[in-house]
């Protein structure tokens, strides 16, 4: 329980509460127990200036009584002799006292006095500025006394310096003067509280506060002290007060201060967090009051209120982007409060601004909180309403109510792609896939592929393919064979019919992942490796085994043909030169090729005319001259028919020579392949017979053995030789016969 007791010059004691509120009066001055029944009772001849609770009474002496073993008060003469008592303090085993001559410090525990610090400024009178005394711990006592403050410590003393001395003795610390006079004291921690009354002639502080009690907070040093703060007071009637007329106490528990004069008593405490935060938003400081208020957020109940205070500054400023940022601090989880704001942004025009920081996790707004802002950027940029699309989970809103104003806006700009992939991706989180579909693939989109595979999209694309590959020939094929199972190859084939470099693309792949698989499009490969891609058709012939080379080969030459026909008929009738066509033909050199130039020139006088005059040497020119018809008028046709028996003369001439010249050849060729026929050849013990394997000749030279050797230089053992062929008296080297050489007849046979 918490009070004050109050003491009158009158001798009345008045015990109050914190508030001020009178809880008892005592009209004499005697010592009570507040607590309990136990009480010291005795009456004084005059009004006391102090009464300290806790043992003593004073006057001009000072008294301690205690209680003996009988339960009687014993009395004790702390101090006498030196004038008027003005001050006691007691803490645990020490008591502190003044009078006008200084400071004395008695120790209950050993009964001695250790101490007296004389008073420093004894020009002062001592009743018009009295001594403050207060403990700031069991040991450290601090004395304010006029313009200078001691602050002293009580020690142990070494068992080596005892003798006569008291056990403990007293070391001033710190000691100073101040530009004031002081009426209390009161520690803070390592700090000090003092209340003070400014000199007349102090510069300290302005004319207007220089008659008023100020309390300070000032941080001791060794030998001065450094102000941390200063508050002037103002009570009832200080104009005619003075330095004596202030007291300054404290209760430690509270952190409470108290300051007494005539006519008030002023409470004083600590500021705390919200004094602080106070301070910063009266000096606009919202951002370092809302930080504060951040680190005390268990302390304090007014965090959204300089949160709001800090946001209504900001968009006063016009810094919208930063009031929209600060709203996940300031409103947190108050979803009443985000939605005020919106609207107040909806009003100031700066929708946009909040869009990015509202809440979209457990917590959230109504949908049509979010619908609204997605509406405004749909009036004027579209980019950015994609950006939500994209960031906002689908449950924020009604998906179709958004779906319907995105239609809305296409019917005016169809081919706007942001609009359209914005559109696909509503229908994507609608489980439209179709639809959405036909979207990426309309717009080429590079997430078309990841949709598909995503959600099972197969059966959809069937009748898309020539799209996907026409988008992505690598991925689509990928995808296309690496689902096979969905995705049949013949229905692919048959979507790629009118695409042959597509189907190519698909096919060779196939290929290559497997030569089976696709076997029954082997034959039409062919043509397509012939068309596409010339460099891989000899791999894939070598790898097949499902394409017939006699097909492969018919294919290419009917290939050939066709091409050779298509050049010819170029030639004929887009260049019209029968010269030129026939020089095509010769190169060529193919019936048919020569077969359909006749065909087309044998109505054209003019081209049967070049071909009379150079078809001799290449056709039978009978065969032309057969398909004119009667009647025709063919210009300079007796030139090219005295022309064509001259060419006939001239093959005659040179086949005759060609004769001759075989003939010659044959018989010098016959000649020497008699020479050398009729050569000896070398048999030894390292040939073998080609039959048995055995060595050729006999180990033992003197028996009888028999080797026949052909002139293609094979040699066997007779016995080893088959039987002889239909011409009597001839054998053939059966080797040589296999090979189909042509027959090596026996050229030697040795015997012996």
């Amino acid at each position: 329980l918490t009070f004050l007791a109050l003491g009158t010059h009158f001798g009345k004691v008045f015990l109050l509460d914190i508030q001020g509120n009178l809880t008892q009066k005592f009209e004499i001055v005697q010592v009570f127990g507040l607590y309990t029944r136990e009480g010291f009772h005795e009456n004084f001849d005059c009004p006391v200036k102090v009464i300290y609770v806790r043992g003593g009474i004073l006057i001009y002496s000072l008294l301690l009584y205690e209680k003996n073993w009988l339960n009687r008060w014993k009395t004790s003469t702390l101090h006498e002799g030196e004038g008027t008592i003005t001050n006691v303090q007691w803490r645990a085993n020490l008591i502190a006292w003044a009078n006008n001559m200084g400071v004395k410090i008695y120790d209950i525990s050993t009964k001695q006095r250790i101490t007296n610090v004389l008073r420093d400024n004894v020009s002062l009178r001592p009743d018009m500025y009295p001594c403050s005394l207060c403990w700031k711990d069991n040991s450290t006592l601090i004395i304010g006394w006029g313009s200078s403050i001691k602050i002293c410590v009580v020690k142990e003393r070494g068992h080596t310096e005892l003798r006569d001395l008291p056990s403990r003795y007293v070391e001033i610390v710190s000691a100073f003067e101040t530009e004031f006079f002081i009426s209390g004291l009161a520690p803070l921690a390592d700090q000090l509280v003092t209340l003070y009354f400014v000199k007349e002639n102090s510069d300290h502080m302005e004319e207007e506060f220089r008659a008023r009690p100020c309390l300070d907070i000032i941080q001791p040093l060794p030998e001065g002290y450094e102000e941390i703060s200063s508050d002037a007071l103002t009570v009832r009637n200080f104009q005619e007060n003075e330095c004596r007329d202030y007291r300054l106490e404290h209760s430690e528990g509270e952190s409470l201060y108290y300051i007494i004069s005539p006519k008030d008593i002023v409470v004083a405490k600590e500021r705390d967090q919200d004094d602080h935060i106070d301070w910063l938003l009266d000096k606009k400081k919202y951002e370092e009051a809302l930080m504060a208020a951040e680190i005390s957020f268990k302390n304090i109940k007014r965090h959204e209120k300089i949160g709001m205070a800090y946001i209504n500054h900001l968009v006063e400023k016009g810094d919208y982007d930063t009031a929209a940022r600060k709203c996940q601090k300031v409103l947190g989880k108050n979803m009443e409060l985000w939605e005020n704001e919106v609207y107040r942004f909806k009003t100031i025009g700066q929708l946009k601004a909040i869009s990015q920081y509202l809440p979209r996790g457990d917590l959230r707004l109504r949908p049509a909180i979010y619908e609204m802002i997605l509406h405004e950027f749909l009036k004027s940029d579209y980019e950015g309403f994609a950006t939500l699309i994209r960031e906002w989970p689908g449950e924020l809103y009604n998906n179709m109510t958004i779906v319907q104003a995105v239609t809305d806006h296409l019917k005016k700009d169809p081919m706007n792609s942001t609009l359209l992939t914005t559109l696909a991706e509503l229908y994507t989180y609608d489980q439209r896939y179709d639809r959405a579909l036909e979207i990426y693939l309309r717009l080429r989109h590079k997430d078309v592929y990841q949709l598909i595979h995503k959600h099972d999209l197969f059966s959809s694309i069937e009748d898309k393919i020539v799209l996907l590959m026409d988008f992505d020939k690598e991925k689509a094929v990928d995808m296309l064979l690496d689902n096979e199972d969905k995705i049949l190859i013949d229905r692919v084939v048959e979507e790629l019919r009118d695409r042959p470099e597509l189907l190519h693309i698909y096919l060779h792949k196939l290929f290559k992942r497997d030569h089976h698989k696709g076997q029954r499009y082997h034959e039409r490969q062919i043509g397509l490796y012939a068309e596409y891609d010339r460099p891989n058709l000899l791999p894939f012939l070598r790898d097949s085994i499902h394409c017939p080379l006699e097909k492969v080969l018919r294919h290419f030459q009917n290939c050939r043909m066709g091409n050779c026909r298509r050049a010819l008929q170029m030639i004929m009738e887009e260049l019209e030169d029968v010269d030129k066509a026939i020089e095509f033909a010769k190169e060529q050199d193919d019936a048919e090729l020569w077969e359909d130039l006749i065909s087309y020139s044998i109505d054209k006088p003019p081209f049967i005319t070049g071909l009379l005059n150079n078809i001799g040497t290449h056709v039978d020119p009978i065969l032309l001259i057969h398909r004119i018809k009667e009647g025709m008028e063919i210009p300079n046709l007796r030139d090219s028919l005295v022309k064509i028996l001259q060419d006939y003369n001239l093959q005659i001439l040179l086949r005759e020579g060609c004769k001759k010249i075989l003939v010659a050849d044959s018989l010098s060729l016959l000649q020497k392949m008699h020479r050398t026929q009729m050569r000896g050849v070398r048999v030894d013990e390292e040939n073998i017979c080609e039959s048995c394997h055995a060595s050729i000749l006999p180990s033992d030279m003197a028996q009888n053995f028999s080797v026949v050797v052909f002139h293609c230089r094979h040699m066997f053992h007779k016995e080893c030789l088959p039987s002889p062929g239909t011409i009597p008296g001839v054998q053939f080297c059966n080797i040589c016969s296999a090979k189909r050489r042509g027959p090596g007849s026996g050229i030697l046979e040795m015997k012996k």
